[in-house]
């Protein structure tokens, strides 16, 4: 074995220790000059310590965990504690040929007048003294007296305690980490540093039960090193050495405490507690290190502190981020903080303010995700509804209580909103002004994380454009999770099945008398169409329905078109359906239902608050009294609203005069007579009939002529038109002209349609259909509907068909004479003459029979009903038609029970 080679003149050094590997062994970093310091290892001369434990490598089949020899530990401890971090000045004694060893004496202090750690070390009884050479020199023989003067005083290896106690138990493996982590409760524990990989992770020793742990800092990652290609060096990230370095600096074999977090891939995650400061704020405030979401909700005390230091970094332009740009563009702070009150929610993420100024604003809560579905998953509801439209907020599980729940909670409530990032356009979405909503001190989005009915957005690392407060949201986020709240759970997916009764008659009538049987029951506001006119979900039988305010007549707005285009609107309708909408919109209201019109639309009364809309919309001017309503009793309340109303001339009474008492009696008394041209096209089985105004017959037949030219020039393709319901289209009648029509259903390929300009119907199949061009979309229907006045029918169907048969034979492609006598529901009760010598049309068909006169009660009517009960008493009295067999009416008398 070769002897050691002994230094000529040793020359003394000084440096800073790093780290103590051993009782007898220590790493010492000199000064730096222009690069990382040099660092030496120095073994103490002349002494020998027992060696501390090793871990087996699992990579090699012949490795094996050893256990401390007796006192290593202590060894090691007393030197940490000495020398870690502290100035020492060391002369080399020898060098190991052909070996990079080299054996030295370490002094304490600038030079080598201070404490001599090898002597400390022999006094202590830690180390043992190599006698060997035949002469000892003076530093030898010196510490074989101390060594002599230890054993005498059984110090340290030289005591009687039994060697086993100062053996320490290493444990290196966490069978369960999640259970551990559990067991400590997130108490900050004991540990000493052992190893620094890299700048965010760390390897320690926790006291007392020596466990050895490799600890990731939560919250943040330092550049890391990854293997080379030929697998031989470590190749680090831009600032990963000086990030290393930096954590070496201040933490390897230091005194710390360890509060452990998390666990990840048997890497546990953990903060690191020091005196002198966080070192995870230090890495990210010097540029060090960055933030990671995944991690650091886990930080104990919150992470507001990590992401100030970041933010620190990133505006001084630091290392790693020396060229950070922000990924979004800035935000005024001039406007970035308003407040306003909530009118809407447009979805699960999405509100509309309306602000001091009375304008409205669409914000999106800021980093969250409404509950989804997949294409997929669409198309499956899609199919298994028949082909009705997807309705996110029924069809999407969890949509609906999500909206529900910001609903219940914003709806009419003053709210903070803070503007957190501006997401631009991008494809067909628009801008989105993305905020973060906060009512009494709550945040909005935090609320519905944590009750699990939204998710939170995963951005790349670079990506700040995200809520300023998104590391609350991730944390709500994960008690969801654990809690199995909502999208969480592991329950089957609720469905919400929701039955539409808008446009779809069949339907209506079936819930028709349940509705009406409930009474007073509790709905919520889905969609205000107009000032009268709103779209409701009733919980009670989980249907949505259209419903019209009962007893009011209310301007309407503009509108689109059945044919495309837009309706124009009545004065005042805009200002109404504002007043419904910004009163009623999302609200819960009650309702009563009490009639239902011929289009499936209900029709009743309506209170918010306890309050009577159709009261409300009649005192504020917006609507005035339907004679429908005298039946009611809430009639008094409206007749006053509307008088009232019309004293301050308010909205649609500007300018209303009454009418003086003379004008009044005249108005009863008179009837007027305003003759229209007309021809009857098609009489109906209720004796209600269209006809077509000669007066429009020019304009008529040049649009059905230019119709017919564009057709014929550019022939649709059979088959190519799609059939849906309440679409305009172009129709081949049985004379293989083309006319105008509208879809009244569709049934398989059975097509119901109605001719709009003639008013007749037909049963056809899609091949005799094509899209009607654009230009004849918007041309209202020249067919008009109108009914028989003062008239009332038998009900007998046979005596109905008779009737109907005599007034198409008296009418039958014939110029006619109408006087409009009054209006009932939207249609115009008529008077038919002939246009020769004015006859009566009416009057004949009483007089033979075939109609009866119904008992009007209008003053200026009553001329007219007694010419027609002349009529009727003439065919009672010569039993013609309806009464050959007597006057049945006399039915109806008390002798015969009814």
């Amino acid at each position: 074995m070769a002897q050691p080679q002994q230094s000529q003149t040793p020359t003394a050094q000084r440096g800073i220790v790093k780290q103590v590997l051993s009782g007898d062994a220590i790493i010492i970093r000199g000064q730096p000059r222009g690069g990382p310091p040099p660092e030496k290892q120095i073994n103490l001369s002349y002494v020998n310590a027992s060696k501390l434990s090793r871990r087996g490598n699992p990579n090699v089949d012949t490795s094996q965990e050893t256990k401390d020899e007796p006192y290593a530990w202590e060894a090691r401890e007393f030197l940490r504690k000495k020398l870690i971090g502290k100035e020492v000045c060391f002369t080399i004694e020898y060098k190991v040929p052909n070996s990079t060893r080299e054996y030295g004496l370490v002094f304490i202090g600038k030079d080598t007048s201070g404490e001599n750690i090898v002597e400390s070390l022999v006094v202590e009884g830690l180390v043992e003294v190599r006698r060997t050479g035949v002469k000892p020199s003076d530093i030898q023989q010196k510490l074989c007296e101390l060594e002599d003067a230890a054993k005498a005083a059984g110090k340290g290896k030289w005591s009687t305690d039994p060697s086993h106690s100062h053996v320490r138990d290493m444990k290196y493996t966490v069978e369960n980490p999640r259970n551990f982590i559990d067991s400590l409760h997130h108490a900050p524990v004991k540990a000493i540093v052992e190893h620094v990989r890299d700048g965010s992770t760390l390897r320690v020793l926790l006291l007392p039960d020596y466990y050895m742990l490799t600890v990731m800092i939560s919250g943040i990652r330092c550049p890391t090193f990854k293997t080379s290609e030929d697998g031989q060096t470590q190749v680090g990230e831009p600032f990963a050495d000086e990030a290393k370095f930096f954590t070496e600096c201040r933490l390897l074999q230091r005194e710390v405490e360890v509060i452990l977090e998390s666990v990840s891939n048997q890497n546990f995650l953990g903060s690191i507690v020091h005196p002198n400061g966080n070192i995870a704020e230090l890495l990210l405030k010097e540029g060090f290190a960055r933030c990671v979401d995944w991690s650091i909700t886990f930080v104990t005390g919150g992470p507001d502190k990590l992401r100030a230091a970041e933010r620190s970094a990133k505006d001084s332009r630091l290392r790693i981020w020396r060229d950070y740009t922000p990924s979004g563009p800035a935000i005024d702070s001039k406007d970035k903080e308003f407040t306003g009150k909530v009118v809407e929610v447009v979805n699960a993420d999405s509100l509309v303010i309306k602000l001091s100024n009375g304008t409205l604003m669409k914000v999106f809560l800021s980093s969250i995700r409404p509950p989804r579905l997949s294409e997929d998953k669409q198309s499956e509801i899609q199919k298994d509804n028949k082909g009705r439209s997807f309705r996110p907020l029924y069809d999407v599980p969890y949509m609906y209580e999500a909206r529900e729940f910001l609903r219940k909670k914003l709806i009419g409530k003053k709210v903070n909103v803070s503007k957190d990032y501006i997401q631009p356009a991008s494809n067909s979405f628009p801008e989105k002004v993305c905020c973060t909503v906060t009512v009494g001190g709550q945040n909005v989005a935090e609320a519905l994380i944590s009750k699990g009915l939204a998710t939170v957005v995963r951005y790349r690392q670079d990506d700040d454009q995200r809520s300023t407060h998104y590391d609350e949201l991730l944390a709500s986020e994960m008690k969801a999770q654990k809690s199995g709240k909502g999208l969480h759970s592991k329950k089957e997916t609720p469905v919400r099945r929701v039955v539409d009764l808008s446009g779809d008659l069949s339907k209506s009538k079936q819930f028709f008398p349940f509705l009406q049987r409930a009474g007073r029951m509790e709905g919520v506001v889905e969609f205000v169409a107009s000032g009268s006119r709103l779209r409701i979900f009733v919980s009670r039988e989980n249907c949505l329905i259209t419903f019209l305010l009962g007893g009011i007549s209310c301007p309407r707005g503009p509108r689109p078109s059945p044919g495309g285009g837009m309706l124009e609107g009545e004065p005042w309708g805009e200002e109404a359906h504002k007043f419904t909408k910004e009163l009623c919109h999302q609200r819960e209201v009650e309702i009563e239902v009490e009639t239902m019109d011929k289009a499936g639309n209900f029709i009743g009364w309506m209170w918010i608050d306890n309050i009577n809309l159709s009261v409300t919309l009649v005192q504020e001017g917006l609507a005035s009294v339907h004679f429908t309503a005298e039946r009611s009793s809430y009639y008094n309340a409206l007749q006053i609203a509307e008088d009232a109303a019309k004293k301050r001339g308010d909205k649609i009474w500007t300018g209303f005069e009454e009418p003086k008492e003379e004008e009044k009696k005249e108005d009863n008394v008179e009837r007027k007579i305003n003759y229209r041209s007309i021809i009857i096209t098609e009489v109906r089985p209720n004796l209600n009939f269209y006809a077509q105004h000669v007066e429009e017959g020019p304009r008529l037949e040049e649009m059905m002529g230019k119709l017919r030219e564009e057709l014929a020039s550019n022939p649709p393709l059979p088959g190519s038109f799609t059939p849906k319901k309440g679409v305009l289209c172009a129709s081949k009648f049985v004379d293989d002209q083309w006319y105008r029509a509208r879809i009244e259903k569709v049934a398989g390929n059975i097509v119901h349609v109605f001719y709009i300009d003639f008013g007749n119907r037909e049963v056809t199949d899609p091949t005799k259909l094509a899209t009607l061009p654009t230009t004849y979309q918007g041309l209202s229907p020249a067919a008009h509907e109108y009914g028989l006045a003062c008239i009332s029918m038998p009900e007998d169907s046979e005596f109905i068909e008779d009737t109907r048969y005599a007034l198409i034979q008296d009418t039958d492609n014939r110029a006619l004479l109408l006087n409009v006598e009054y209006r009932v529901g939207g249609v115009e009760y008529v008077t038919l003459y002939t246009s020769e010598d004015k006859e009566d049309i009416l009057k004949n068909l009483i007089s033979e029979g075939l109609l009866m006169v119904e008992n009007r009660k209008e003053k200026k009517l009553q001329k007219l009903v007694t010419e027609y009960k002349n009529a009727e008493e003439t065919a009672r009295w010569k039993r013609l038609n309806l009464w050959r067999y007597g006057d049945f009416t006399e039915d109806d008398a008390k002798e015969f029970g009814i």
